[in-house]
């Protein structure tokens, strides 16, 4: 069975053919915890205060026909830069299983333990990127709930930078230390040279300590010191961690690296969420407003794809009995995501959600044809394998290639054509 379903996944890749790439990044703004759809791209003012809670209003965009929600006035002023998905759905509850389901695009149940796509990204792009600075970088740390490197092993898994970018100095984990200053690491280098001078030689090891300094003191050094930035740029992205986070992210992207994931959390909002909301939502306005249109300035957003979501969206009607005080719980049947750049349209939405936002009525998008569109976008084979030590090469996205109901991949937001196998509405 098993050499039968690698034979129609190298028939598929085959009448895939090769596509030119679009994108050369990818940027993730993961808001962990399960952002509110009907707070954000999908709102739903007409079903009343138990659906909508306290946002009643909605946000017209520039593009006429869509509108989302009332706290991303920014975000609505410039639709037509980005698409959204209200449609995507993966049916699970629990932030384990929709965080793996998001990260990864595997929703098949097996033993097999994937890797996320940037590690996925990581591994892919190993022999084309020349940079210094890793090519999956977290800022400032990767999703925990499990070992997001798979079965690639933890030399794909994200670089997580750590600190506070939202503070007076971004100390960056084993690069940026405030208390070794240029001198201090010059004298420790000098006095680690001298120890060594009589020992055996170590090509090898002095290759791989010349990588190591100009990491940490080299230009690269530079990619995240945010004091070189203008105020007027800092503060159109907000001083808040997210907004300074993406600050950083649209640094590392000029600098050349594949995968940025820049996560925030305390989206988890059982109780009191429309408190959590009148400050979360506003700063979410303005830092993925001012990363889209600061990419767009600098001839960057053809090349740089932009995601924004959660691992689930959040139940469409209001807990407002105690304790949850007006809270929403986890929703995996319907949610939304938002995505641009890179090949992606604006102005565009997919799918549809039905009248209280709590089912998919139109063109159910699945975690793996997302993170498959993106792929396809990056220059990777949606459909090909991965080689795992001990099974062989596995299918890349085992649940795009199952016999779930599936609409394939995003062709209707991506100037790329569906092939024969391909079916799209």
């Amino acid at each position: 069975m098993r050499t039968i379903l690698l034979t129609l996944i190298l028939l598929l890749s085959l009448c895939f053919g090769v596509n030119a790439q679009r994108a050369k990044s990818v940027i993730l703004v993961y808001l962990d915890g399960g952002p509110a759809q009907t707070d954000t791209f999908d709102p739903k003012p007409e079903m009343g205060r138990n659906y909508h809670g306290n946002y009643s209003g909605v946000c017209k965009t520039n593009v006429e026909g869509i509108e989302i929600g009332e706290k991303l006035p920014l975000l609505a002023g410039m639709a037509d830069k980005y698409s959204l998905i209200r449609s995507m759905t993966h049916g699970s509850n629990a932030h384990e299983t929709g965080h793996y389901a998001m990260i990864t695009g595997d929703t098949s149940g097996g033993a097999v333990v994937y890797p996320s796509f940037g590690a996925v990204i990581s591994y892919m792009k190993r022999d084309s990127y020349k940079g210094i600075l890793p090519c999956y970088i977290s800022v400032t740390s990767a999703n925990s709930r499990f070992n997001e490197g798979g079965f690639l092993g933890n030399e794909y898994k994200s670089f997580d930078t750590g600190g506070k970018p939202e503070g007076s100095e971004y100390e960056v984990e084993g690069v940026v230390n405030k208390f070794v200053d240029r001198k201090r690491m010059d004298s420790r280098m000098s006095l680690l040279n001298k120890f060594e001078s009589n020992s055996m030689n170590c090509k090898e090891l002095d290759s791989l300590r010349d990588i190591n300094m100009e990491f940490i003191w080299g230009d690269s050094r530079e990619v995240f010191n945010l004091s070189n930035e203008p105020d007027s740029i800092r503060q159109r992205y907000g001083k808040s961690k997210l907004g300074q986070s993406c600050l950083v992210a649209r640094r590392l992207v000029e600098a050349g690296v594949p995968f940025v994931n820049v996560r925030t959390t305390g989206w988890d909002t059982h109780k009191k969420h429309f408190q959590k909301m009148n400050t979360m939502l506003p700063n979410l306005d303005k830092a993925l407003s001012a990363l889209i249109a600061d990419l767009d300035s600098r001839g960057l957003l053809d090349s740089t794809i932009v995601l924004c979501g959660g691992e689930f969206g959040r139940s469409p009607k209001v807990w407002w009995e105690a304790p949850w005080n007006g809270g929403r719980a986890h929703f995996g049947n319907a949610f939304s995501y938002l995505v641009a750049g890179g090949g992606f349209h604006g102005g565009k939405v997919v799918g549809k959600s039905d009248k209280t936002g709590e089912k998919v009525a139109e063109r159910p998008v699945r975690p793996c044809e997302l993170i498959g569109t993106v792929y396809l976008l990056m220059g990777i084979d949606p459909y090909g394998t991965l080689p795992h030590v001990s099974e062989g090469n596995l299918p890349i996205l085992p649940s795009l290639i199952d016999n779930k109901p599936s609409e394939g991949l995003l062709y209707e937001i991506i100037d790329i054509k569906s092939p024969d196998h391909e079916t799209t509405k």
